[in-house]
């Protein structure tokens, strides 16, 4: 099938996606466009659908040098009137007249994987070289894929409000497939999919934050019943995909008893309290545990993202699983983070605990430690053994103590830096942490926020400290400057993204685990030599960004630095800008890239 798409009434995109029905011009801006749509059956009978739009010009510029190529994999959304930040509203509709932006992003469009070449030198270096629309779903708001990818991997991305889980086949990149889909009537013990960890075996752990998808009590695949307060709520769950995003078993995240009344709010309340709402969700199958994050409540962040409902709907804890049977995956233990130095009974939300967002974990066989970060709470905290019966974590880092390095301006306060992405190194010496810094106005009329950007931390005193780690930040002091004890983390490199603009650093980031050989072959590296990092969160939330994707250079030593050569192919900027009008799948306006891969194809990878 061959057909192109332009910006469509509402609804009309999604019908052209799904039945292929429609055949309109593309922009002159991408004449040369090879489309070639490709569907598989969702559970429900219906066709669901990826659609390729390769930029034959675009492509013949990258391959023009004979080399293998790197790509860049990004899910991103469609920008469109629903994203209008709560402060906008009451501009609205005389927004909605003209202009760029939201303004003219009113009809939903589809979302999609930018294939952009990421082949450091190559003469396409930056482009976009192919769009993969999804349909007929529309407005899924794109989320997270796993952290990062290895030859035979599945791609498996989430639709944070769709709830369904897309399986993508890039074996022939920069052509892509779809796998599989996984539908909400498929997982109706949770919501709101975020994040994916895969094994080796091919298949996936992802994490469903929100409730299950009716309220109610539910039967999880291990017999227990919980009770849940419906989509978007809580608890949630881990759910076990297949290759091709089939489930195979639904793990309930809550606990027979609840958790800490006192700590864990539920908007709407239910019988037992809980703070199970999993995020982050890391894995050390030779451990044979698991690792999630509890970030918050989903639903009333959404609904109210102007103020908080309760500081409690943000979650200070970290849970591990025993996955010895890998099929059902066995919670062990609920940690409640500790709150710092910084913390203060009148403003629980900023504590250094709360809103655990991310965790990681080591990889080398000596260590078995996991970091774990939180938005809100704007600190770093460490276990030095995730399969101890009641792991026991402390902060061994606050982000006060970086991002003054990101601008001069920024204070060392540490609080709401809305930090996101975190990552361990492959060789256990650096974790890697994307800050998107503080929104002007968080502390008060007077508060300028902090800008924000990308810091590495040196590691390797602490992780080979084992159980008797002395790293504690328990003084201001330490908050602001970095640790005092000796194997506490230290600063190896900052570079900032957006400089000048409160709150407008990277969310998320993703590093290049791969380097080209002598034999013109790529293979896998433990010294990632740069990261990609994206400048959106949740537009929805009120927390949106510049909607780049920019490229960051390390160096062996830990320093980082902007590579200023990975720029817009239309703008010359540096970083590549979501925010345009035309893309090679039609003018469908700004969009929104959460999250990223390094990818190579499989007929260029050891």
């Amino acid at each position: 099938m061959k057909k192109s798409l332009r910006r469509l009434p509402i609804g009309l995109a999604a019908l052209a996606l799904a039945v292929g029905a429609v055949t309109l011009p593309v922009p002159d801006a991408y004449a040369d466009v090879d489309v070639s749509s490709q569907s598989v059956k969702g559970a429900d009978g219906k066709d669901y659908t990826v659609t390729n739009h390769v930029v034959k010009s675009a492509l013949e510029k990258s391959t023009s040098d004979g080399k293998p190529k790197e790509w860049l994999v990004v899910w991103a959304g469609d920008e469109n009137i629903a994203d209008t930040a709560v402060a906008d509203v009451r501009n609205l509709p005389g927004s909605l007249s003209g202009g760029a932006g939201k303004a003219a992003n009113a009809a939903p469009g589809p979302d999609f994987l930018a294939i952009i070449d990421a082949t450091k030198g190559s003469p396409g270096y930056g482009q976009v070289v192919n769009t993969v629309t999804v349909g007929p779903l529309v407005e899924n708001e794109p989320h997270h894929m796993q952290y990062v990818w290895h030859k035979g991997d599945t791609i498996f991305a989430g639709a944070l409000f769709g709830a369904a889980t897309y399986a993508f086949d890039v074996t022939s990149l920069p052509n892509v497939k779809l796998k599989g889909i996984s539908l909400p009537t498929q997982t109706p013990g949770g919501s709101v999919p975020d994040a994916y960890w895969t094994l080796k075996d091919g298949t996936a752990y992802g994490t469903y934050m929100g409730g299950p998808v009716a309220p109610g009590p539910y039967r999880y695949s291990d017999g227990s019943v919980h009770l849940g307060n419906g989509f978007a709520g809580s608890p949630g769950e881990v759910v076990r995909f297949d290759q091709n995003a089939k489930v195979l078993s639904e793990s309930p995240a809550a606990t027979p008893g609840g958790d800490n009344e006192k700590l864990c709010a539920n908007l709407p309340r239910i019988g037992t309290p809980t703070c199970a709402n999993p995020h982050g969700i890391q894995a050390r199958e030779d451990l044979n545990t698991l690792v999630t994050s509890d970030y918050t409540e989903p639903r009333n962040i959404i609904l109210d993202p102007v103020k908080a409902p309760s500081p409690y709907l943000r979650r200070p804890t970290v849970r591990t699983w025993d996955i010895s049977d890998r099929n059902h995956p066995k919670l062990k233990a609920v940690s409640y983070l500790p709150n710092g130095p910084r913390s203060d009974p009148k403003d629980p939300l900023h504590n250094e605990s709360r809103a655990v967002m991310e965790t990681t974990v080591t990889n080398l066989p000596g260590h078995k430690g996991a970091f774990a970060q939180t938005m809100q709470g704007g600190a770093v905290f460490y276990t030095p053994d995730i399969t101890a019966p009641e792991p026991h974590w402390r902060q061994v880092f606050d982000d006060g103590a970086a991002v003054v390095n990101f601008d001069k301006a920024n204070d060392r306060n540490g609080g709401s830096s809305n930090g996101g992405w975190i990552q361990t190194s492959p060789d256990d010496r650096f974790l890697y942490r994307a800050i998107q810094g503080r929104a002007a106005g968080t502390f008060g009329e007077d508060d300028p926020g902090t800008t924000g950007g990308v810091y590495t931390l040196d590691i390797q005193k602490l992780v080979n400290s084992g159980n008797d780690f002395q790293c504690n930040i328990d003084t201001i002091a330490e908050s602001e400057r970095g640790g005092a004890e000796s194997d506490c983390p230290t600063v190896a490199g900052t570079t900032p993204i957006n400089p000048g603009k409160a709150a407008g650093g990277p969310h998320w980031g993703g590093y290049d685990n791969f380097v080209l050989g002598p034999d013109g072959k790529y293979t896998e590296t433990q010294t990632p030599g740069r990261l990609a990092v994206s400048n959106y969160f949740v537009a929805r939330s009120g927390n949106d960004g510049d909607h780049k994707i920019n490229m960051v250079d390390l160096g062996p030593d830990g320093k980082v630095s902007l590579d200023d050569t990975f720029r817009d192919e239309g703008t010359g900027e540096v970083g590549v800008n979501f925010n345009r009008r035309s893309w090679p799948h039609g003018e469908f306006g700004y969009a929104k890239p959460h999250s990223e891969l390094f990818v190579v194809a499989d007929s260029d990878l050891k």
